[in-house]
């Protein structure tokens, strides 16, 4: 099952409430704060992030399982991997657009800012 998450939006301009994840050298904002849902990503210069994942802006979902997602994805574009202790990721590229699919493993919410 998929459930709409985010819309992440990549900026260079520094937000409130930033989280740093280290994996990607990115500083996030948490959705929930937002009242569109909307994460900004504010990479460091020398993030391993590049290419669509790093210029455009992705679409966001949880899912129960993260592997069978990736199974049916176009291109891997960045992942998997864990942003935080609860959280794994992996950005593909499907029908032309970007998207995130997060599983979490814990209750609580995946920002920890």
């Amino acid at each position: 099952m998929r459930k709409f998450d985010h819309m992440g939006l990549p900026t260079d301009d520094r937000q409130p409430r930033e989280m740093y994840v280290p994996a990607t050298k990115v500083w996030v904002t948490d959705p929930a704060d937002h009242p569109y849902r909307v994460e900004f990503l504010r990479y460091e210069p020398d993030t391993p992030v590049s290419g669509p994942v790093r210029n455009l802006p992705h679409v966001a979902f949880q899912v129960d399982n993260l592997d069978a997602e990736i199974a049916q994805s176009d291109e891997i574009l960045l992942g998997p991997f864990q942003p935080t202790d609860a959280l794994r990721v992996v950005f593909v590229l499907k029908d032309g657009a970007v998207f995130e699919y997060m599983e979490n493993s814990g209750p609580d919410s995946w920002f920890k800012g």
